[in-house]
């Protein structure tokens, strides 16, 4: 087997193991090599092994994050090439027109910041080869969000939420509830399994949630009755990708006449109807896996009625 198939058909740990058991002058050769003929999989296999083996998450670095700097690594390369960027040789400057013309493409102020996340990633692998010491992006800086929290991504109202409802069939309607009422992200509601599954104790458990974290989800008899609709399979409950699903939701709000405003806005329903109910941050943080409570506090944002009365009698 070859070197390159060696570390593209293993698992995450022995794919790092491949490249550590290296001498320090084989693993700079094969990066070099790569870096040479661009090859973008041995590329990002240095990336995740250097991820994996010194990165603060180890081998439980979740599935979303490794496609999202995966993304971000392939895109930079891409980029590399049709500029004639040196790779090894990169200046800060070469970092600079790379985040600026992610920016000017309309990729979000919080997607910027996962580009340049990965890419300074790759840069640490290639050094870590000792294939470099370039560090173009160390002190890039994406452009400032200039829109608050709260007013990006707005929930679904309650009325708009029970109108998709009524316009799905039955997959899209379990997959807006896992989203809206169990408060997943649409990467963990499509991985959500049956065995996941808890009826008895009204639960479900994510395994891979943001960060790899798993944590369990109480959920209530409106989810309970969408999932029982499902049919049993070993496999993801929901099934497709994520392109595949924001077809479908897309699809779905016109049907229903309502302005599409993605999966998160489900997310954001949820946390915004707990905290409408009276929830404490505390639990609308648990229910969501916010890992700082601070987060949370957006909801109470969209929640707060109270200024729009006290306005409304002027």
């Amino acid at each position: 087997m070859t070197f390159a198939l060696d570390v593209l058909r293993t698992t995450t740990f022995d794919r790092a193991k491949t490249w550590s058991d290296l001498s320090p002058e084989e693993r700079k050769r094969r990066a070099v090599l790569a870096i040479r003929d661009q090859e973008a999989d041995i590329l990002w296999s240095l990336t995740e092994a250097y991820l994996t083996l010194h990165g603060s998450s180890g081998t439980a670095i979740s599935p979303r994050t490794l496609k999202a700097y995966r993304w971000a690594v392939n895109r930079y390369l891409t980029y590399a090439g049709a500029q004639a960027v040196n790779l090894l040789r990169a200046s800060s400057s070469d970092g600079v027109r790379f985040v600026r013309t992610v920016e000017a493409e309309g990729l979000s102020a919080s997607s910027t910041r996962v580009q340049l996340a990965g890419v300074r990633l790759f840069y640490a692998a290639l050094r870590w080869a000792d294939a470099t010491q370039a560090a173009p992006f160390n002190d890039v800086k994406p452009v400032r969000e200039k829109t608050a929290a709260w007013d990006k991504r707005s929930p679904y109202t309650h009325d708009e939420v029970q109108a998709l409802l009524e316009h799905a069939d039955e997959r899209m309607q379990a997959l807006i509830l896992l989203c809206a009422h169990g408060g997943l992200r649409i990467s963990e509601a499509l991985a959500v399994k049956g065995a996941d599954i808890n009826l008895d104790g009204r639960e479900l458990t994510v395994r891979h949630g943001k960060g790899g974290k798993q944590r369990r989800v109480v959920i209530g008899e409106t989810l309970i009755r969408a999932l029982n609709c499902l049919p049993e399979q070993s496999g993801s409950l929901i099934g497709g990708s994520y392109p595949a699903a924001v077809e479908r939701l897309r699809r779905l709000c016109l049907r229903a006449g309502i302005a599409y405003r993605g999966y998160h806005a489900l997310r954001h329903y949820a946390g915004t109807r707990l905290t409408k109910e009276g929830a404490s941050l505390d639990d609308v943080a648990r229910h969501l896996g916010h890992a700082v409570l601070e987060t949370a506090r957006i909801y109470a944002k969209w929640s707060d009625d109270s200024l729009r009365r006290r306005v409304g009698q002027w």
